[in-house]
């Protein structure tokens, strides 16, 4: 179940194909939303006809550089927000691609920026509208 609410974080497979690349990617979904969309796109059959299409509103997760996980080191995976002054930070996902939710553990030792998103009161802290500042990063539950 993913509730933007009570349980925001999702994992998708990774589209990166190449040696040494993350097999899935992690999103927080801000926002759950649809659209009844059309098309007049003269290839597209029965183009007329208008169709529900049902997306998230995320908030993208990267790796953390440098950190090595897996067991092979019996380290969980590293994660933390994407920079939200880049241009993937933010997105919208297909839901079908989730693969499923998954559960973050704020990693308390490296503590609190608000570097990352360097906005107050912003949407993408609606879990805890009051802080002004992000966890530094999160493990990935295994």
């Amino acid at each position: 179940m993913i509730n933007p609410y009570s349980h925001p974080d999702v994992m998708v497979r990774s589209p990166e194909t190449y040696e040494g690349a993350e097999l899935f990617w992690y999103a927080w979904v801000l926002g759950i939303f649809h659209a009844n969309v059309w098309t007049d796109h003269s290839q597209v059959l029965n183009s007329q006809t208008i169709r529900k299409m049902e997306f998230l509103w995320v908030q993208w997760f990267g790796a953390e550089p440098g950190y090595k996980s897996g067991s092979s080191c019996s380290h969980l995976p590293k994660i933390g927000f994407v920079e939200s002054l880049d241009d993937y930070a933010f997105g919208f996902l297909d839901p079908a691609h989730i693969i499923r939710g998954c559960h973050l553990i704020p990693a308390f030792v490296e503590g609190h920026t608000s570097h990352l998103l360097p906005y107050p009161q912003s949407h993408a802290r609606m879990l805890e509208p009051d802080t002004n500042d992000d966890w530094t990063n999160f493990y990935v539950g295994m």
